[in-house]
């Protein structure tokens, strides 16, 4: 695992990751995975979901969404993508750029990137989009009393979920918590 200083991480602050997106020539993207926005670790390692305590893996693997460990903290390797578009799942955020923690990220930005996210979902036409963080949708798509779980309304033709957010500072989860709640919409998408 590779170690940053602070100097090092702080030098990726507002960077971007790309998406993680099957080619939709070979994959349907059946489930797209929405993360807040980059930390300054994954956008150093451009892996979502990099940083060495974050959860999003261990729970997929728990989940059975993953069938092969994914140690994303030195970066992913093209067979650790690959296996995740075959299996057609997707990762994205719902702000592009990196920082230390989401709440740099004001609500105008929130919103901006909801709509964003929006616009991708229309075009790349996933069967479930899964939010990983109520907080943040709650702010980018304008719903103060939405709770955790399936959506009533569709995003953009998706159904749409509300899972936990996988980061380390998110206190109430654990990975059998997080497992649980990813496994709900990647049933719902069919790759459970």
């Amino acid at each position: 695992m590779p170690r940053f200083t602070r100097a090092e991480l702080e030098s990726f602050r507002d960077a971007e990751v790309p998406d993680l997106l099957p080619d939709p020539a070979q994959h349907d993207l059946r489930l797209l995975f929405v993360g807040i926005n980059p930390g300054l670790w994954t956008a150093a390692t451009q892996t979502h979901f990099a940083h060495p305590v974050n959860r999003f893996y261990p729970a997929l693997l728990q989940a059975g969404i993953l069938e092969h460990p994914v140690d994303p903290s030195a970066g992913m390797t093209d067979e650790d993508r690959d296996r995740l578009r075959a299996r057609g799942i997707g990762i994205t955020n719902i702000v592009r750029r990196a920082t230390a923690r989401a709440d740099e990220l004001g609500r105008a930005e929130l919103r901006e990137g909801g709509e964003a996210l929006a616009r991708l979902v229309a075009e790349r036409t996933p069967k479930v989009v899964a939010v990983l963080g109520i907080t943040a949708y709650r702010s980018a798509f304008g719903h103060p009393k939405a709770v955790p779980g399936r959506q009533p309304e569709p995003l953009a033709g998706a159904e749409l979920w509300v899972v936990p957010n996988p980061s380390g500072l998110n206190a109430h989860e654990n990975v059998a918590s997080l497992a649980e709640a990813y496994a709900a919409p990647a049933r719902a998408a069919g790759v459970l």
